[in-house]
Formats: structure tokens, sequence, C-alpha cells
């Protein structure tokens, strides 16, 4: 498990250290560098993909993140063209790298790393990155024997994730926090129709191969209180069922010691679907994965914070990371507040603009 990301001259940050858990969540304002955490781990991971990790350099391009060149990486302010990242391990020495700078260029050179282990979670191929650009409904998906099979992916924009449910809906699930008690198996499909069962109550999903065609559908069929609907298309059915359902697969067929990134999950769901995404990510954590999510959703943050409450998960296991920043003559600070969260699911230190728009409204609306 990776405990702490330091970052030094990347992006909006000068040096900048973010304190990870077993369920970490990245919150705040647009533009104030929780994406630049995922970049930097997808940064790390596609240059080892590309083979450049160990002696060529730092890759800004390619199939998970496009950053573009050196002078779209560097800190703005820099006093010295050298960028670091440094991770602190659980079980295993840290990790270190720097990197030189040029300015026109998409791979910067390493100067310095103590890279020698390539047993890293985030290395291997227990890894699964969701942008928050997913795919949305559409009439059929695409499938790519090599991504499901081989690399076991759902693909960065969840475009094969129906793919993987072709393949196995009938392996049982890893981790038996996850196991729903009215799923009529431990079984994935029978999984994910229980908990899609409680986002939108009575939904099945039913997936048809067409091999010929390299092509899988995806339709809904809602139980009632004696039988099914028939089966409608994607296209035709709440947007946010299949938005979500790469989130819930990748979490349900996450192994122990896996890592999973995950952009927004909670877009196109509604208020108590989010929540119930919220103690599914804090359920998984309990399986050995490790979670690190960006979110501006106050009921996913709810969910995980009632997981607490209800003693489903120790709040040592989750921590919470809240960005903001500062203006000050001649400069942006860009800072990173790790909340506390208590065994009640209480966070006790409230800073400004930490999901607290609802009250400021109302309060408003009262006076």
């Amino acid at each position: 498990m990776i405990k702490n990301v330091h970052l030094k001259n990347i992006k909006c940050f000068k040096e900048q250290d973010i304190k990870l858990g077993n369920l970490t969540l990245l919150t705040g304002l647009n533009g104030v560098g929780k994406s630049t955490v995922i970049q930097s781990l997808l940064l790390l991971r596609q240059s080892y993909i590309q083979g450049a990790m160990k002696n060529k350099g730092l890759s800004l391009n390619g199939d998970l993140l496009y950053l573009g060149t050196g002078q779209d990486l560097l800190y703005e302010k820099a006093e010295n063209e050298e960028l670091e990242i440094r991770l602190e391990l659980e079980s295993s020495p840290p990790l270190f790298w720097s990197f030189g700078y040029d300015k026109d260029s998409d791979l910067l050179p390493i100067l310095e790393t103590s890279f020698e282990n390539e047993e890293v979670t985030l290395f291997s191929e227990n890894f699964q990155y969701l942008s928050a650009e997913r795919l949305g409904p559409r009439t059929y998906f695409n499938r790519s024997s090599f991504e499901v099979k081989q690399q076991n992916s759902l693909g960065i924009h969840g475009e094969y994730t129906t793919h993987y449910l072709s393949v196995h809906q009938n392996d049982p699930i890893p981790n038996q926090f996850l196991k729903h008690p009215q799923g009529v198996a431990d079984t994935l499909k029978a999984q994910v129709d229980a908990w899609l069962s409680i986002i939108t109550p009575g939904t099945r999903l039913d997936i048809s191969d067409y091999n010929d065609m390299d092509i899988t559908s995806l339709r809904y069929r809602f139980a009632g209180d004696r039988d099914l609907s028939n089966s409608f298309r994607a296209t035709n059915v709440g947007f946010g069922l299949t938005y979500t359902l790469p989130v819930l697969v990748a979490l349900l067929v996450a192994k122990p010691n896996s890592i999973l990134l995950i952009e927004n999950p909670e877009a196109h769901l509604h208020p108590k679907g989010q929540a119930i995404v919220g103690r599914l990510m804090a359920l998984a954590s309990l399986g050995g994965v490790q979670i690190i999510t960006e979110t501006h959703s106050d009921h996913v943050l709810n969910g995980i914070r009632l997981a607490v409450h209800d003693k489903e998960i120790s709040p040592g296991n989750i921590s919470i990371n809240f960005f903001s920043k500062k203006n000050r003559i001649g400069a942006v600070d860009h800072l990173v507040d790790n909340l506390l969260i208590d065994q009640n699911g209480r966070i006790e230190d409230w800073p400004e603009d930490f999901f607290d728009e609802w009250d400021k409204i109302l309060d408003k609306l009262i006076f």
C-alpha cells in the first residue's frame, strides 16, 4: 500500500505531501490539485508500461493520460528545473524519482531514482484506473480479449465493462466484504444485480455477445412483484446506471493487494446511489484493496462516514484530503489538509468550502 505521495515542482505544487490510506478521498474546489495527485501516479505507471521507468524517463503522453510536454508539468514558479516524486510504502523502502526538465519534450530524463522493485502494486496487473470521462449508454460496446482476458482491465473509460461482465459473470467475487445478502449467488453478475437493485430497485443486467461483429450489447430488465419486465436498450434507461457500472464492477472484482484510481464515482447518480457508492468503496477497502478517489460529492463522503459510524470500517483506514488555495502577494499557495474522522464518522475540524455549500445557502434562505 502507498502511505504517502510527495511531489515537488509538479504542476500546481511547489512541494507537497499527500497522506494516503486504504480508502483515500481527494476533495476540494476545481483547479486546486486533486487531479495532479492521480496524474502523478498514472505518469509513473505509464512510464513503467512503456519501459522507461528505470533509466529513460517520465513519459508524459500515452494510453493512460496525455499531459503535453515538460512546460505543462513543471511548477510555474519553480526555483530549479528538477521535478520529484516520492512514494512511501507500507512494507518496503520508499521509491524516489528525480527528473530533469525539457520544456519541449514529452519524456523527462531521470536524474536519480531508487526504483528497483517491480512488485509494487502500482506497476502490477492488480491495477485499475477509471477516468471521469467514462462511456455512457450505447447500443453496443466493443470487445477486447487482450484488455479483458490478459490485462484484466475495464478500460480507462469503462469501455470494456460489458465484455468483462460477459467473460467473468460466473466468477465468484474475491472480496467477501462486498457480498450483498440479497444476491442470489456470490458470482459477479449476481452481485452486480444485487447492488444495482439498491441504486435503482429491481434492476437486472441482460448481456449478449455478438462474436462475429466483436461487440457486446447491454440491456436492462426490471423486477416487479411477480415477474421481470421486457429488456430495454441501455440508451432508453437512466444514464447513471450505465455510467456507474464500471465503478461497481471495478470494486467487486478487485483482488487483495489491488489499487484502484477512480475519478468522480458519483457522476450521474442520484444522492442515494452516491451514498451507496461511498459505502461500497469503504467495504472494498476492507479486503486489502487501496482506493484513491477524487470526488465532489458530499453523499459519497457521508456514505463512508456512515460505514464508520456503523462500525463497518475503522476511521484509521480512511484518509480525507481537502485541497484549497490561498492568494498572497505575487503568488498562490496550494494547500492540502488531511482531515481526521472519529469513530462516530464525525469530522470535527470542518474547513471553509469543505462540503458546506448547503449550510451556506440554507443560512441565506432562512435569514
